[in-house]
């Protein structure tokens, strides 16, 4: 039996990631309304694999609170050191819209340490794979700022820590529907570590995100973005799976493989317009758990990132957990047959994904 690890604390929860109204301008009045990254998502999730049962099969990976000096392998000290001031008193915001309550510094050091823990026991031989269902997330928090409901950088920050145990190659795909900017930046001139961004293209943040964004000086092609077109489902996704991120993985031969598992492109999700199902995360998941066998010796982390629709990121939730841990729930997807035929891929989605294949030639080799 598959040996899949969890990582989950009630103290996630305790972040207050506030109002709208902390960070929308004075005239924009209107009834305060808690910000889509909230509690719902993320604690629905988790009850779901609680009644089925999954949860009790998987391997409880301890929590910690990272330290500074982990943190500072990725943020500026001046940065920490605000967010720290500012959580003591009343919170703040780390930036770009990024409200933050009291107490949410040590939470924030806790989601990292958990991911930082799960590597661990991934390269010990502990667990076999495993998810992180972690909060505040992190993919845009660049060295000085949050962005976009994040604060430290969990994925970026866990692939770093794996270098320092002396892996060779770490890869990250990040499935979120915005813009891993934050990994990308942390990155970008470092060809140890493959970064691949699927993602809507434009949404956010606006301005990063292209194409022709491959990375710079030793790390030119270890970066590759695949902005695809809103609307796209299914076929377009596993159309940009099978030209441009499995290639490259193939191609990078990575020791251990993080997944950036944000569950905003679902067809619900009110902060995108894509399509994806519950079934789509399953088989997207897959591909990259195969990957990770083929040359990761199966060392797969998925950390979660985004997805704002409390009523369906719990299901797709449970298929990668599914797929990870080889343990049928049974449950079928409420809110989706599953039909492949509703979103075709359409040419102007093919056309995306061959400018980004032209890239994967770039892609370090061992």
């Amino acid at each position: 039996m598959t040996r899949t690890g969890f990582v989950w604390d009630e103290r996630f929860m305790w972040h207050d990631s506030r109002t709208y109204a902390d960070w929308l301008p004075t005239e924009a009045l209107f009834e305060p309304e808690p910000a889509l990254e909230s509690v719902a998502t993320k604690r629905r999730f988790k009850n779901l694999l609680d009644v089925t049962g999954i949860a009790d099969q998987l391997v409880r990976i301890p929590t910690r609170e990272a330290d500074v000096d982990e943190i500072a392998m990725l943020h500026s000290k001046e940065y920490i050191e605000r967010i720290q001031r500012e959580s003591a008193y009343v919170g703040g915001d780390a930036g770009d819209g990024t409200p933050f309550g009291r107490g949410s510094y040590e939470i924030a050091l806790r989601a990292t340490g958990g991911c930082m823990n799960a590597v661990d026991m991934l390269l010990d031989g502990e667990i076999d794979n495993g998810y992180a269902l972690v909060r505040p997330p992190g993919h845009h928090a660049e060295r000085d700022t949050g962005r976009g409901y994040c604060i430290f950088g969990n994925t970026a920050l866990s692939a770093m820590h794996a270098r320092k145990r002396g892996l060779a190659r770490v890869a990250i795909v990040d499935f979120d529907v915005h813009h891993g900017n934050g990994t990308e930046h942390a990155f970008y001139d470092d060809p140890s570590v493959l970064t691949i961004s699927l993602h809507q293209d434009r949404l956010y943040p606006p301005e990063s995100g292209s194409v022709d964004d491959i990375g710079e000086g030793a790390g030119v092609g270890a970066n590759l973005n695949i902005p695809l077109p809103p609307g796209g489902g299914r076929a377009a996704y596993e159309h940009a799976f099978n030209e441009v991120v499995i290639p490259a993985l193939d191609r990078f031969q990575p020791e251990l493989l993080l997944v950036a598992s944000g569950l905003d492109a679902s067809m619900y999700d009110p902060n995108a317009r894509m399509n994806l199902s519950a079934a789509c995360f399953g088989r997207l998941s897959r591909m990259l758990i195969d990957a990770a066998g083929r040359h990761a010796q199966g060392r797969v982390l998925f950390i979660h990132e985004g997805g704002y629709s409390s009523m369906y990121v719990p299901y797709c939730g449970l298929r990668i957990v599914e797929e990870l841990s080889g343990i049928q729930s049974g449950v079928p997807d409420a809110l989706n047959d599953g039909d492949p035929s509703i979103h075709p891929l359409h040419d102007h989605e093919r056309a995306a994904v061959t400018a980004a294949a032209a890239n994967v030639g770039k892609v370090p080799t061992p």
